[in-house]
């Protein structure tokens, strides 16, 4: 496990990068590991870098990485991290997941760094345990495999498998490891060494705080939308909003012209279309399928709002001819309405 004291040092963590795999989940992992054995002044850990053909990989950024070697020689592994990024979604790779099956048969510690957590689900690897991604993800994920057990967690080490939400999160999971296996003061040195200013463990957020995400401090109004953010599948009414804050919907309305210069109901459907942006580019959901999870009650009315708002309707959005699935048209050009009635759930 990987929060185990390693039977025999250097402990070798071999990662597997995919195409535009995300550079900093990667090197925040990897240089934990490095600056462990630097401090510790002792050969802790190994990290040879493996692609499915051995050949170069070029990341998210448009940096390549040249690897030790291909999944062929990536056979005397204890522990495997998939690192994957941008698109992960749409890794398919038949190799690479059966030769994950096989490294789990071996008894291997196997895990996911940022979108990583998509391959390891799609070889069947995540079920019955915990796992995490990066937050942007989280929705996507969640309507793919909704018979795993995802968390919000910056990371999830359970039993075999461990998963981070990518980012900076990869320090603290190492940090984490290094801590429990060889002690904290050598994590805490390497945190230092990074400028991190403390080790965060998994229940810390992914996310920056809603007051420094928006540079806005007003209570009610935070609590306004945080109860948006939580009811974008069913939204709530401007009413039921404004009863739940203790605020009358007047008071709502100045609240949120004052603060965010528009009204609640246009900060309630920009928040819905850009779930829905991140369902249209990370699932193979229908255009209705995100309509309703995202709380319009037709595709045709979320292709409009989905059009003046970006720019392009949803299948465009995809890159897919304009050709409207049923009950979704491809709406004209319009000026976004201050309140949009049709909303599941009511609508504000």
């Amino acid at each position: 496990m990987l929060g185990t004291v390693p039977r025999e040092l250097p402990q070798k963590i071999g990662f597997v990068v995919v195409p535009r795999f995300s550079m900093i989940a990667l090197m925040s992992a990897v240089e934990a590991l490095r600056l462990a054995n630097r401090l510790s002044g002792k050969d802790l850990y190994r990290w040879p870098v493996f692609s499915v053909d051995g050949k170069p990989v070029t990341a998210s950024n448009g940096f390549e990485i040249a690897p030790q070697g291909d999944l062929e020689q990536a056979y005397d592994l204890s522990t495997v991290a998939v690192c994957a990024g941008v698109d992960a979604h749409k890794v398919t790779d038949k190799t690479l997941l059966n030769w994950l099956r096989r490294m789990d048969r071996k008894g291997a510690d196997i895990g996911a760094l940022c979108t990583g957590s998509y391959i390891l689900a799609r070889a069947g690897l995540l079920e019955g345990y915990s796992s995490t991604i990066h937050w942007e993800n989280l929705a996507s994920f969640a309507e793919d495999f909704p018979e795993l057990e995802v968390t919000s967690e910056l990371f999830e080490i359970d039993r075999q498998r461990f998963t981070c939400a990518g980012g900076t999160a990869g320090i603290d999971m190492m940090l984490n490891m290094i801590a429990m296996q060889h002690g904290h003061e050598l994590a805490a040195q390497v945190a230092d060494q990074f400028m991190h200013e403390r080790i965060r463990d998994q229940h810390d957020h992914q996310r920056i705080s809603l007051p420094a995400r928006l540079g806005v401090r007003h209570p009610k109004l935070l609590a306004v939308i945080a109860l948006m953010e939580k009811h974008l599948e069913e939204p709530l009414s401007r009413a039921q909003l404004a009863r739940k804050a203790g605020l009358s919907t007047r008071q709502l309305e100045r609240l949120f012209r004052k603060y965010l210069l528009r009204s609640p109901a246009r900060y309630y459907l920009e928040l819905r279309l850009n779930k829905a942006r991140l369902l249209l580019l990370q699932t193979n959901m229908s255009v209705i399928d995100v309509a309703l999870a995202c709380g319009f009650v037709s595709a045709s009315h979320f292709s409009k709002c989905y059009r003046d708002y970006f720019g392009r309707t949803p299948r465009k959005e995809r890159g897919l001819p304009a050709r409207p699935e049923p009950g979704e048209d491809e709406a004209p050009e319009a000026e976004m309405p201050e309140d949009v009635p049709k909303i599941a759930g009511g609508g504000i």
